[in-house]
């Protein structure tokens, strides 16, 4: 199956989406990485993160002034967000967006928060970046641009593939 989502997620069941479906995004989504999870946890996020879409992702960015560019955006390997990852999403996310698998930990709080977690196609990170249609703001650079939390207005950002969905289903299996 494949489903158009809007982000962030306000009612949409994501029950009815299962292990192998495809989805595209329109919204807004997070990037953040271990250190931007690490803070979360810490000090809580910078913005509202119920219903949001955390991509694991370290974009490349050109900076000129205070303008901000979008080179390219790809996935990041989202193991190394297993330690905060569960905890996270029992803030609100509904998405979590990375590459490769995550642990049981993250599938129990899957099920738990009703959420997803989709896999983007690494090497991809040109393609991507042309659903990215505004830079809305950004969060925490002092952990550096990689690490910190951009906000992105996108437009049928995908092909994501539902790896883990919230009935505690995974293509990891």
């Amino acid at each position: 199956m494949e489903r158009k989502l809007n982000v962030p997620i306000d009612g949409e069941n994501l029950n009815e989406l299962n292990a192998g479906d495809v989805v595209y995004l329109t919204g807004n989504i997070l990037t953040a990485r271990d250190q931007a999870h690490k803070r979360i946890l810490e000090r809580g996020a910078p913005l509202d993160i119920e219903g949001a879409a955390i991509f694991h992702a370290g974009p490349i960015i050109t900076e000129d002034g205070d303008d901000y560019k979008m080179v390219a955006i790809g996935p990041t390997t989202s193991m190394r967000m297993n330690p905060y990852q569960s905890d996270v999403l029992d803030l609100g996310p509904k998405i979590v967006i990375g590459k490769g698998g995550m642990d049981d930990n993250v599938r129990e709080a899957l099920v738990r928060n009703n959420a997803i977690y989709v896999v983007a196609t690494g090497g991809c990170a040109a393609l991507y970046v042309d659903a990215v249609e505004e830079i809305e703001s950004v969060d925490w650079l002092d952990l550096g641009m990689p690490e910190a939390i951009w906000n992105l207005k996108v437009k049928d950002f995908g092909p994501l593939i539902v790896a883990m969905d919230s009935k505690g289903n995974s293509l990891y299996d």
